[in-house]
């Protein structure tokens, strides 16, 4: 039976596979050459104090114990080109995982995605980037693997009650990513890979029967005695169908629209929204490792925390060490912001949403709009900060101590948002109320991070698409919708996940509940 070991070494042990095995023959009393194999489960940072630390979980192998290596290998996906069709509107991480569990059942999946496929999305990005030109339908948002796939691909969720993550984080890696991710704390592909991951999974979707269709947006669900028969697209086709799962996003607000019109149940749900703040990644570093210089062995440095400000919560949100800001518009006349990490967290700057807790009564302004008032609040920061901006897909910016104090910052750098910046006093943006307690929370933010509040840093405007300001309502046990018969809603855009973890996990329980209606 292999030797499982919980210990702590510092990070020049942790990086190193010979010193590693030297302190674990050490632990255990024997000689490194009895040592046959070690694997770490489980690693993390602790840098509570001083002296940083790296906790790891090893199990040890030694000579004479029957170790076999077992790799990670995707389930016996059959072909299901003949089988009963399910309809999969959206492409994202519950759109995929739901279509993957699908075959898994012995069902066909017809996946439906408005935008393109991963490597076609790449023009759009840089046309939004280099020309300020937002399609509407291919951007950061919208496309093959959804927001995540060009966004920073983290890969870790607060509530493990919402399924199994092992088993997602495992596919991930059949599919081709770094095992790293099952022993991580916090597990993250970066989006320089996640694209090809992407693709394969769209390939095997294929390989086994199913179909994607790009560039192919619904704009009709189509119902008869409250059930579902099919969808129309835009370009008027007709896809038969009895059960849909509905995964198209927390940004897809035409088809919260068109549910509104057909007046299928849905309901404004609470979300959060605020800035993306850009530090030097060498200044989080100096603050998180209470040193001068990280060094060669320590990973750029993440920060989370999270305050009580004016009744509210304000907190860190989405944050990427060693990442840049993305412009992350879905229609021309707004701008959004967001941002994420290559699998390096290489880049000079570390940025973090920064984002206060809304309330349903926030919304009263847009009370005509009924269950999209959230929606219209949140449209309405957006194009605001456009028109602010200048009316391209520059963002208004003002320097973190500017802003506490209501000074315009009379010099914005140069900051990792390639679209550009102008400054903007950033109470114009928001809502009194709002900018006030930014104000008092970014002072609270220097008290528990010396050194955080700072005028290095650039906020930037608005951190609004933290998740979706709808919910489209569904049965606890069921997942259907609580009116529409064979309709499923799932993941972020209805309201039931929060991230590329439990957004897999959401399309993998309403495939489920699909297959036990429709066991072949």
């Amino acid at each position: 039976m292999p030797k499982e070991l919980l210990l702590q070494v510092s990070p020049e042990i942790a990086s190193s596979e010979n010193l590693l095995k030297d302190f674990l023959a050490k632990q255990i009393k024997v000689s490194p050459n009895e040592i046959q194999h070690f694997s770490i489960l489980k690693r993390s940072i602790d840098a509570r104090q001083k002296a940083i630390k790296i906790n790891l979980k090893v199990s040890i192998y030694l000579k004479g114990e029957n170790f076999v290596e077992q790799k990670i290998q995707l389930p016996n996906y059959t072909n299901v080109s003949t089988a009963q069709e399910v309809v999969v509107v959206g492409a994202g991480p519950a759109g995929l995982f739901a279509a993957l569990q699908l075959i898994e059942l012995g069902l066909k999946p017809i996946v439906i995605e408005r935008g393109k496929e991963v490597r076609g999305r790449r023009r759009d990005l840089k046309a939004i980037n280099v020309d300020h030109l937002v399609n509407e339908d291919s951007n950061y948002c919208f496309g093959e693997g959804g927001a995540g796939t060009y966004s920073d691909g983290k890969l870790y969720t607060r509530s493990k009650k919402r399924g199994d993550v092992t088993r997602i984080l495992e596919l991930l890696v059949g599919f081709g990513a770094s095992e790293d991710i099952l022993i991580e704390a916090h597990p993250h592909i970066g989006t320089n890979k996640l694209p090809q991951i992407i693709q394969d999974i769209r390939e095997k979707i294929i390989a086994c029967g199913g179909h994607v269709l790009f560039e192919t947006r619904v704009t009709d669900i189509l119902i008869k005695n409250n059930e579902v028969c099919g969808i129309v697209t835009q370009n008027g086709d007709t896809i038969l169908a009895n059960k849909i799962i509905l995964a198209t996003g927390h940004s897809a607000r035409d088809i919260f629209e068109l549910l509104d019109r057909k007046k299928i149940f849905i309901e404004a749900k609470p979300f959060a929204l605020g800035v993306r703040a850009e530090h030097p990644q060498s200044l989080i570093d100096s603050i998180q490792y209470s040193c001068d210089y990280r060094g060669e062995h320590l990973p750029p440095a993440p920060y989370s925390i999270v305050k009580q400000v004016g009744g509210r919560g304000m907190y860190s949100f989405c944050m990427c060490p060693g990442g840049v800001i993305a412009p992350c518009a879905t229609s021309p006349g707004e701008v959004v912001t967001n941002g994420w990490s290559p699998s390096k967290r290489d880049q000079v700057t570390a940025n973090s949403g920064i984002v206060i807790e809304l309330k349903l009564e926030d919304f009263k302004p847009f009370a005509q709009f009924g269950a999209l008032a959230g929606m219209e609040f949140q449209k309405s920061i957006e194009q605001k900060s456009w028109h602010l901006a200048g009316q391209t897909q520059k963002v208004p910016a003002q320097r973190m101590v500017d802003f506490t104090q209501n000074k315009v910052s009379t010099l914005i750098p140069k900051t990792s948002y390639v679209p550009g910046t102008t400054s903007v006093e950033m109470g114009q943006v928001f809502p009194g109320f709002l900018s006030q307690i930014l104000r008092d929370g970014f002072s609270e933010f220097g008290k528990s991070m010396r050194g955080y509040l700072t005028n290095e840093a650039i906020l930037h405007a608005p951190e609004s698409r933290t998740s979706s300001p709808v919910r489209i309502p569904r049965d606890d046990k069921t997942l259907e919708h609580l009116q529409i018969i064979g309709l499923y809603p799932c993941g972020e855009g209805a309201g039931y996940a929060g991230g590329i973890i439990s957004a897999a996990i959401d399309g993998e329980k309403c495939a489920l509940k699909i297959g036990e209606l429709l066991k072949p």
